[in-house]
């Protein structure tokens, strides 16, 4: 089969124009996609940094990393929760909160083209094809988990 044909070849292949896209805009105020992301998850009330990484997918490492930039960029300031000591939680400075806003406006920039040039119904039958395909590939990979746990049992 042809990599055109493939379903993950047109996923990847569009995340790949989209992080790109990102990327170029991003980079205009001194971030990465990745960067802005950071930035859009991060709650007012603060947000501990455990939450960030499973959100975005990233690694706890690079996040670790990324963090530490944005710390020493004076984007974030991390600070121990007074009710639970183990748990640091990352707060937007004010230049942080400026950028989380040119990130959204990226985001909206981008969300409020493709509606224009696609469509509402085509976006919907999109967004309800790209739910169908995470919730095969939930089942799938639940399946695999297990199938892989029975057989080390077995040995």
């Amino acid at each position: 089969m042809k990599a055109d044909k493939t379903v993950d070849h047109h996923i990847k292949s569009g995340w790949h124009a989209i992080s790109r896209m990102y990327n170029l805009y991003a980079a205009q105020f001194d971030m990465t996609m990745a960067i802005g992301y950071v930035l859009l998850n991060i709650d007012k009330n603060g947000t501990p940094a455990t939450k960030i990484a499973p959100a975005l997918g990233l690694e706890a490492r690079s996040l670790t990393r990324m963090l530490k930039t944005l710390e020493d960029k004076k984007w974030i300031r991390r600070e121990t929760d007074e009710d639970d000591r183990r748990v640091v939680k990352v707060f937007l400075t004010e230049e942080g909160k400026r950028k989380r806003d040119k990130a959204k406006s990226g985001v909206l920039l981008f969300n409020n083209l493709i509606y224009d040039k696609i469509g509402e119904e085509k976006i919907q039958v999109f967004f309800e094809v790209m739910k169908q395909i995470s919730e095969i590939v939930d089942a799938e990979t639940a399946t695999y988990k297990s199938e892989n746990i029975a057989e080390l049992l077995d040995e």
